[in-house]
């Protein structure tokens, strides 16, 4: 029986990064995955979708400026589409097994075994895979199992006709019309992906009045505007009665806020309601731990459990399940399990994007979180059509929105990017909130020209009261103001 410093239970984002970090100190480490190596990151999550999008947006691109020659849509086969989604997984594949393959064969730290692990006692775990069991120990374990889609009740999926986020990678061919429960990231992505493609009738239910409601309002309808203008039907402040898989169709019924009925036939169907960890059948009664009844977690301290010698990180936490965030627990997990006394887990300057039309990023807070927080705070907001580099691209659609404090200071509260290249322009901005440097360092920043992030630019002099451009002038371009909690909320800066 191998005795290992560390056993890792998962090789998604969050487990294989936990593994390579312990790598680093020369510790002895055991990394078990059930099924393949960067799970959801590779196979059915950020890789795969979003290889799907950058696809779409290529040929929604073509498109628009095919129409306005009067030609016909470009149109891609599923068959071509899957193929190059393939080839982009089995690249993402073949780098982590040769990394693997390499680290196996040199140095006699770092062990792979494949099959489901389970605790068998308090510093023991067994492997089982096809009739066979191995067993191993650790002094310490992380748990990083991953997550799954979540279900609904009253929804029957058979990853066929109603399928989750892990069944629609294996359609065999472009639907004629879905439906997508839930307006959420993930639900919004993959309407902007089908809608993309021209090929497939979207509708999108959603129980608010309106899209990605954790976003502030322009974010919200600017994506809105542009998935209606693609075809999508968005069902506001409806209620999923009913959905079920018809010989002729998947039909489903809809209630509505204000009374109506309506009952829609549509050849798919997509649950997109978020996620669950997996954290059943993994022994953990033998460990002395169980998951709360309610939220079906466990508890930790960071991401430490009740037993001290074992670790959750990533999707398995429950929370915070996005690639980067994983990799940050998995590695921060491992520093403090073997004393080198990282600075604690921060989540309040992490960058996010959103692949949509157009692409949204993010960090820190938005107007809507500073406003129910009490937080006040000043806003300058540029349009793209501002700036020179979307002016010659012709991708004018967009804006940027800083946030900062109320105060002499201004440091930076939160950034809003949305538009081309939006993830590449957030970077300087969440860098400077992670060192809490105000918004007057921004302003004396050379800026290659023409360049999208010229805007960010142009948004910390407005603040400051000497941009090129005045906001009073371009009021439906450029604003700048200022809100506190009280009864006069919004007051010109």
């Amino acid at each position: 029986m191998e005795h290992y410093d560390l056993c890792v239970i998962g090789g998604g984002p969050a487990g294989y990064a936990a593994a390579m970090r312990a790598i680093d100190l020369g510790k002895r480490t055991l990394l078990v995955e059930r099924d393949r190596i960067g799970g959801t990151g590779i196979y059915n999550g950020a890789l795969a979708s979003k290889t799907l999008w950058e696809l779409s947006q290529r040929v929604s691109s073509a498109n628009d400026i095919v129409r306005t020659r009067g030609r016909e849509p470009f149109r891609l086969s599923w068959e071509q589409i899957s193929r190059t989604l393939n080839e982009a997984l089995f690249e993402r594949k073949y780098l982590y097994a040769c990394h693997m393959q390499l680290l196996e064969n040199t140095g006699g730290l770092f062990t792979h075994l494949r099959g489901h692990a389970s605790f068998a006692g308090r510093n023991m775990i067994t492997v089982d895979r096809a009739g066979q069991r191995i067993e191993a120990t650790a002094e310490h374990f992380i748990i990083a199992t991953g997550s799954r889609p979540r279900a609904l009740p009253n929804v029957v999926v058979d990853e066929k006709r109603i399928m989750t986020s892990d069944g629609i990678f294996h359609i065999n061919d472009l639907p004629e019309s879905i439906v997508i429960i839930g307006a959420g990231v993930i639900g919004c992505e993959f309407a902007t992906i089908f809608s993309n493609f021209g090929r497939t009738k979207v509708h999108l239910i959603d129980r608010a009045d309106r899209i990605l409601p954790f976003e502030d309002n322009d974010v919200s309808e600017l994506v809105a505007r542009n998935l209606e203008r693609r075809g999508v039907v968005i069902h506001r402040n409806a209620k999923l009665e009913r959905i079920e898989a018809m010989p002729h169709a998947i039909e489903y019924d809809l209630s509505y806020t204000d009374g109506r009925t309506e009952r829609v036939n549509v050849e798919k169907a997509l649950l997109s309601v978020g996620r669950i960890p997996n954290l059943e059948n993994l022994g953990l009664e033998h460990i002395g731990l169980e998951l709360d009844p309610i939220t079906r977690l466990l508890t930790v301290d960071g991401t430490r459990t009740a037993q001290p010698h074992v670790h959750v990180v990533g999707d398995a936490s429950g929370s915070n399940m996005l690639v980067n965030l994983g990799e940050m627990e998995g590695r921060h997990t491992v520093e403090r399990i073997f004393g080198l006394q990282p600075p604690a887990l921060s989540y309040a300057n992490v960058s996010n994007i959103m692949f949509l039309d157009p692409e949204v990023a993010g960090v820190g807070l938005n107007e809507q979180e500073c406003r129910k927080r009490g937080i006040p705070y000043r806003v300058a907001r540029i349009d793209y059509a501002c700036l020179a580099r979307a002016i010659a691209m012709r991708r004018t659609q967009g804006f940027f929105k800083v946030l900062v404090t109320d105060d002499a200071d201004m440091r930076i509260i939160g950034m809003r990017a949305v538009g081309e290249h939006a993830s590449s322009a957030i970077q300087a901005v969440a860098l400077m909130m992670q060192q809490g440097i105000g918004i007057h360092a921004l302003v004396q920043l050379v800026h290659p020209h023409p360049s999208i992030t010229e805007g960010v630019q142009e948004c910390a002099r407005m603040l400051m009261g000497n941009s090129i451009f005045k906001s009073p002038v371009f009021g439906d371009k450029m604003q700048c103001y200022r809100w506190t909690p009280s009864p006069a909320a919004e007051k010109a800066a």
